[in-house]
Parts: C-alpha cells; structure tokens; sequence
C-alpha cells in the first residue's frame, strides 16, 4: 500500500489560513463543478470597477474564462486550488506595452522556479530588519512597530515579557527543554503499530490481580508478550525493516529499537493529552514494572529511554546556539487571521516560511541536516498553538474578571458574584468578595499550571519510571490499584 505524502509547510499553512476565513468566502464546495465557481459571488453585492468579484477589496489581476470573473492573484490561486476549477484557465489582466497579456497564470511550481532568482542582498536585508524587529519586540519595547517580519509575543501566544526581563533566547531555550519533538512520518507509523499492540494486550488483566506464584516472572512473560506482537506487527508492515531488526536476534538485541517505540508514545501523549486513553495507561503501568530491578535482570534490557524534547536534540547534534538567533521567533510564531486583510495574512505565511529556510540554510551541519532544524521549529510553534488553546483562555477570563466586576463588593445586583448553598447548584455560600477572590485565584492557578504544563508532565513521568519510586498494590474499596 503506498503510504500518504508528508504535506509540506505551505500546505500546512495554506490549510489553515483557509480554516480561519469564513467559508462562504469561497462558496459551499471547493471541489465543486465549473458551474457552481461561477455562482461563488453573493448575489446583490456590488463590486468596484476594477476590483476582485471575491474580497471587492483588492484590484483585479487575472480573469477566469471558465468563471468568467476577474480576481485577485490571492482569491484566484486559493479558489482555484483544487476539484475542477484546477483547470480553469487564468489571463492576466496587467497591461504590458498597452496590450493584455494573454499568456495563462503560471502554476505555483513555475512561479516558485521565478521567485527562486529573487536577488539575495535584497533578501538578506529583508531578514535582518525582521531579525531586528523581533529582538526589539522580545525585548518588550512597546514604542517599537514591528511590521510584518516582526513578532510580539504577547500579542501571540508566548509571552516573552516576563517580569524579569528576560530576552525570548533566554525564554525559548529554558522553556525548549520540556517542548516534546514532533513526530516524523515514520513515527507516526510506529505509534500506529504500539496502540494496536496495546489494544490487544492484556496486561493488567494478568498483573495486577491478587495471585499465588511469581509476579515477577509474569511481568517479564508479559512484556516479551508485547515485545513480539509489536515486532510481529513492524514485521507485517515493513518485511525489509523487520527482517533486518529481528532475524536471528534476541529481545535484548533489539533493546534501542523498543525504548525507540515507548519513547514514541509517551511524547505523542504530552502533545495530545486527549490521545491513547486507554492504552497510555496500560502502557505506563507496564514500564513502571520494567524499571523493577528483578524484572531487569530477567529481562537483560530496559524499555524506558529519555524523552525526546528540542533541547535535547539540538544539545546532541551541537547547534543549541540556534535558539539565540532572533529570527526563531519569527519562524515560529502563529499566524491569527483575526482582524487581518487577506493580503497580510499571505505576507505574513511568506516572512514565517522565508525565515525557515534561512536557519535552516544558516544552520546546517552535516551531523544536523535541515530537516532536523525544520522539525525542531514546528515543534516550538506546536508548543505556542498548545499555549493559545489551552492557557490564553485562562488570561482572558482574568482580564474579563479584573475588568467587569469590583473585588470588594459588587456595584450592582446584577455584578454580583456572591453564591449561596442551595441555590442554582451551588455547594457552598460566599459573599461576593469571597467569591471574587476565590475564582481569581483558582483561575491564576490554573493558569499557571496549563502554562507550565508541559515541564509537569516531564516529572510526572520522571516520577511514574523512577526505579527507587516503586508502586504498591493495594485495595482501595474500589478495585485493586497502584
């Protein structure tokens, strides 16, 4: 079976800047026939002379003679993307020499081909005033106007003006050794392989139950259990690779390409706590009981290695000092389409993939290709999404409650926080102080623990695998539990 295609970042980013724009902007069906591309504007709308039949805000660039409209470059390449509308042939309407130029848009390979020449002084200018912005907005500078390559991260998602004043190196790079790396394609392929072998295995059935005779022997018959079902199930997928691990070889041969495979899931699980329920406990219980030191010795290898994070990965390969360049923060910040023109947010896509490939080309050593860096930023960008989504939340409501409601005592009926037992549910009685200061302070809390989520999670897992830290069976009234 011929395995999907990594989409690339102009993909990734053309997706979501799509996502963030309502849909009827483009019609119901991106995919839809000839016909339906040309109903995609709202009947009624008056559109400018001379301006795109889509947004009506910017000028015209091209027609479509299928749809029989004049668009923008921008609306005109994002509508005719995909389905049948591909094909659609697309003029110019720039004046050359007085006359129209007839020639059909040139697709996004070809015009890619004519960017490339773009000459690099100019392009190296570019980056360092973008460069110069972002360390002028890490530095907390309010009075300073960023631009397009600029980045203020308060306005983002990681807020870089800490109350020590610390620069965004000095943030970034503490805060990158919590950040798990993203999954490549092929460890993606091998969490698929560990949460089937998982599902299948009943490990907790047969270990922590109250029985006569060794635990510790059926630990270890248990794991190699797992063990071969997960190599069976690299066998079944990939002939050559499993021939090449398991021919000839014992578990304890293959001691790296395991910890590989738990290692996998247990930074899969960091980034996407809503994944692998079920089988992220099973999987936890297991490696507590691999770290028994009897287990160990019966086993002759360990399942349990170092989390993978960007700091540990860059420390490795010796280009840590990446994370000092300024021009990080803008490879990575968020591109929020809220309040923004189209046209910007484009701009802002370019300078984010511009600034990419310049560390990735400023950086690369034969012991770290590009590929390594790529996967590092879009790690740290992954770590400011987690940040918007789930601490930013916790931000506003603060600044909602600091704004709308007085701590001492409500300023009317209406603003008043004061609950009393009984009533709409609630289980206790507070004045509206107490009530003030007690939301207050669980959402400062919250907050605090979502924003250092991440480092938690490391040292409960630290915890959780630590072989002087062994768990107790016991009953607690519901069921025996660790």
């Amino acid at each position: 079976m011929k395995m999907p295609v990594a989409p690339t970042l102009v993909d990734i980013l053309r997706a979501d800047a799509l996502d963030d724009i309502p849909g009827d902007t483009f019609g119901d069906d991106p995919n839809g026939s000839d016909d339906e591309a040309g109903a995609a504007a709202v009947e009624g709308d008056l559109v400018p002379e001379g301006a795109c039949v889509e947004c009506k805000d910017q000028q015209a660039q091209v027609y479509c003679e299928q749809c029989q409209e004049d668009f923008c470059e921008v609306c005109a390449g994002m509508i005719h993307r995909t389905g049948g509308r591909k094909r659609h042939v697309l003029k110019s309407l720039c004046v050359d020499d007085g006359e129209p130029d007839q020639q059909p848009q040139l697709d996004e390979a070809e015009r890619k081909e004519q960017g490339a020449g773009k000459d690099e002084e100019e392009m190296d200018e570019e980056m360092s005033e973008g460069a110069a912005a972002a360390a002028a907005a890490a530095a907390g500078d309010a009075s300073v106007e960023t631009g397009a390559m600029g980045v203020s991260f308060s306005a983002q998602s990681g807020r870089v003006e800490t109350a020590d004043g610390t620069s965004f190196a000095d943030w970034i790079t503490k805060r990158a050794r919590y950040i798990p790396l993203r999954l490549t394609l092929r460890e993606r392929k091998f969490l698929r392989l560990l949460e089937a072998g998982l599902k299948v295995s009943e490990y907790t059935d047969k270990i922590d139950i109250l029985m006569y005779g060794n635990k510790t022997k059926r630990i270890v018959a248990q794991i190699k259990e797992l063990c071969a079902i997960l190599s069976g199930l690299v066998l079944a997928s990939d002939y050559k690779v499993g021939q090449t691990l398991f021919e000839d070889r014992q578990f304890e041969d293959n001691e790296e390409f395991y910890q590989r495979i738990f290692e996998i899931g247990r930074r899969h699980k960091i980034m996407n706590p809503e994944k692998m329920r079920d089988e992220y406990g099973k999987m936890m219980f297991l490696l507590q009981d691999s770290q028994s030191d009897d287990v160990k010795t019966m086993l002759n290898f360990s399942l349990v290695s170092p989390i993978k994070t960007v700091y540990s990965v860059l420390e490795s390969l010796g280009v840590l000092y990446i994370l000092e360049d300024e021009m990080v923060a803008v490879a990575t910040k968020e591109i929020l389409a809220l309040g923004k023109a189209r046209a910007q947010i484009q701009l802002e896509i370019k300078q984010k993939e511009r600034a990419i490939e310049y560390l990735c080309k400023a950086y690369a050593t034969n012991d770290c290709p590009a590929e390594v860096i790529r996967q590092c930023l879009y790690s740290i960008g992954d770590n400011h999404a987690y940040l918007r989504f789930n601490r930013d939340p916790c931000d506003r409501m603060l600044a909602h409650l600091k704004a709308n409601f007085a701590p001492q005592r409500a300023e009317s009926n209406q603003l008043s926080l004061a609950i009393l037992h009984g009533q709409n549910g609630a289980r206790l009685s507070h004045s509206h102080e107490s009530q003030y200061h007690y939301v207050l302070q669980t959402l400062t809390l919250w907050r605090e623990m979502l924003h250092e989520m991440f480092k938690l999670w490391h040292d409960a897992d630290s915890d959780l695998l630590s072989a002087k830290n062994m768990y107790r069976l016991k009953d607690t009234g519901q069921g025996l539990n660790r």
